[in-house]
């Protein structure tokens, strides 16, 4: 990834950073920001002698805050409020879809519509809301986007069965699309210009990682209040708490800037359908199987069709939505696939552990302590970096978050048919270090290499970082759940080849299981048939667990190639600037 010096303050600094995720905005104080003018310049002091150099006049040193510590705090507890809103909305269905299938009679293919349902026009409404903020005002948009996320989370006790669910969860979708934008603008607006792409950047994307783990540790309390309104409720909660702080809390709004043009529309829906088949296909692809369903390819097809054309007409526009031709840039392409290849190896936490412990048959009160030590891990990750991250370290955080990731993968691989949550603890808060501890500066590079370009380059980078997290994310727990099936198909098949009805250790086997159900069945066929399909059953687990153990072997394998090819790439840097011809000394 390339790094590009941004626009500084002070003696090191020559401009003001004010951008997080998709916004390029300035904060409420940007003017006190500013560094203060130099002295007046004299001639001669009043005895004759020179004046003091203006090197010696040290320039003042900025604070922390731009605002008193309160008002700070308020803007703080917006930004968490949002984030938790945004995270548990997105993850609410997947913790808890065996329950929720209870819930609404409905099965786990049909339950998890609901999340495709709310998936859909998430991951492409953030492109139309970045020119909509910029055309009519930040703190308008703010104020109706928490009114549309409250009316959105209210409309979750109206809707009766799966068929009204899925039209207000998709509504939900829509409305939740502003959320994390906002989260990062609150979590940003009370640092100082320095801070913001250091502290601000890091404490808003660990928000944002907290909402997994929380959902699956404060579940089980809200399924015991009400099922699916009790899980809801808490959505309405933040919802009222967010409208309340939006309103206590105001954003400073930019000076409003004239941006959507009729073409933009256009272009929009296209992406809109692409995006919006290509999840859909992503996150019901493993359910219903790709070969089985062939609406599954025909979504495929839509979306490579939608966005091919919107590409076509980007690129043919004197002002693009988008810049397609920087995105095809070597840099860019570079930064895409490693946010592209972290998505997918930080899968084995969202989707490897819980979809193991799913197979054992242990809900998320089971795993309560577990989701606990990954939520904690994850706020320490996002503490070290916002304490020790700043340009130029970005490769250095990345080799030690790619090393925790491949020493937590090798340690889950050694999963049996035994294993308890308490055994992953140590693992899985190695992955959810490493996965606060990669993306700050991961997006900080991009977001430099961006602003670098100029201002109109961060809606196209934008598209890069919602296809890398958002479709990236989804794109990662597909290919982890499509291998885990594969994989487990291909180990039943080979323990049912070993586990032959004429081998004693079987025959011993089948009677130690027909035992046990011998009080309760008198026919020996019948007592037979069990025995066959218990032993069936523990054959299905075991395979499993094979599985799930052959997908941590491949993370970490991917993950060892990525720091590979990073340290050398490190290498070839420092040779070539130690290979480089010194500059020529200049002439007097």
């Amino acid at each position: 990834m390339n790094d590009h010096a941004p626009a500084l303050l002070d003696g090191r600094h020559r401009g003001e950073i004010a951008l997080a995720e998709e916004t390029h905005e300035r904060g409420p104080h940007a003017a006190s920001a500013a560094p203060a003018p130099p002295p007046p310049s004299i001639d001669a002091n009043d005895d004759g002698s020179p004046p003091p150099s203006e090197a010696a006049v040290a320039p003042p040193t900025p604070g922390f805050l731009l605002v008193p510590v309160p008002r700070a705090a308020g803007y703080v507890f917006t930004a968490l409020v949002l984030a938790l809103a945004q995270g548990f909305g997105q993850s609410v269905v997947s913790a808890n879809l065996q329950q929720l299938q209870g819930s609404f009679g409905a099965t786990q293919a049909e339950t998890t519509w609901l999340t495709a349902a709310y998936l859909a026009p998430n991951a492409s409404l953030s492109l139309a809301l970045i020119k909509i903020r910029t055309q009519y005002g930040l703190r308008n948009f703010a104020e109706l986007a928490i009114l549309a996320f409250l009316g959105a989370a209210v409309l979750n006790y109206a809707a009766a069965d799966l068929s009204s669910n899925l039209v207000v969860r998709f509504v939900s979708g829509c409305a939740a699309a502003p959320m994390t934008t906002l989260a990062f603008l609150y979590m940003l607006e009370p640092l100082h210009a320095q801070r913001k792409m250091t502290v601000g950047l890091s404490l808003a994307l660990t928000l944002i990682f907290m909402g997994s783990p929380l959902t699956r540790l404060v579940s089980p309390h809200l399924l015991d209040v009400g099922l699916w309104h009790g899980l809801t409720a808490l959505e309405v909660a933040l919802a009222m708490v967010g409208l309340g702080c939006i309103y206590l809390f105001p954003l400073a709004s930019p000076p409003r800037e004239n941006v959507i043009h009729a073409a933009d529309i256009v272009s929009f829906f296209l992406i809109a359908i692409g995006f919006g088949c290509a999840t859909v296909a992503l996150i019901l692809g493993p359910v219903y199987w790709w070969l089985d369903a062939p609406w599954i390819g025909c979504l495929l097809v839509v979306a490579v069709a939608a966005l091919a054309i919107a590409v076509v007409i980007e690129l043919n526009r004197d002002h693009p939505l988008i810049d397609v031709r920087w995105l095809a840039s070597p840099s860019v392409l570079h930064f895409t696939a490693a946010l592209l290849l972290f998505r997918i190896v930080l899968s084995e936490q969202t989707s490897g552990a819980p979809g193991l412990f799913r197979a054992f048959g242990l809900a998320n009160e089971q795993t309560r302590d577990l989701n606990a030590i990954i939520l904690a891990a994850t706020v320490a990750g996002g503490i070290a970096c916002a304490i020790w991250m700043k340009q130029g370290r970005e490769r250095i955080f990345h080799v030690i978050a790619l090393l925790l990731i491949i020493i937590g993968a090798l340690m889950d691989a050694n999963a049996t048919s035994q294993t308890a949550p308490r055994q992953l603890f140590l693992s899985q808060a190695l992955l959810g270090f490493a996965s606060a501890l990669f993306m700050p500066p991961a997006l900080l590079s991009g977001l430099m290499s961006a602003l670098a370009k100029g201002r109109d380059y961060i809606l196209s980078f934008v598209i890069v970082f919602l296809v890398t997290q958002k479709l990236g994310g989804t794109l990662g727990s597909a290919i982890f759940s499509s291998f885990v099936k594969v994989r487990q198909a291909l180990h039943f098949e080979r323990l049912g080849e070993a586990m032959r009805l004429t081998d004693p250790a079987v025959v011993e086997r089948l009677a130690l299981l027909g035992g046990a159900y011998r009080p309760a069945i008198a026919d020996s066929a019948m007592l037979e048939a069990n025995a066959v399909r218990v032993l069936s059953g523990q054959a299905n687990l075991e395979a499993t667990v094979l599985a799930y153990n052959d997908a941590f072997l491949v993370v970490a394998a991917i993950s060892a190639t990525a720091l590979l090819a990073l340290l050398a790439h490190i290498a070839i840097d420092w040779l070539r600037a130690h290979r480089a011809p010194p500059a020529a000394q200049p002439t007097a």
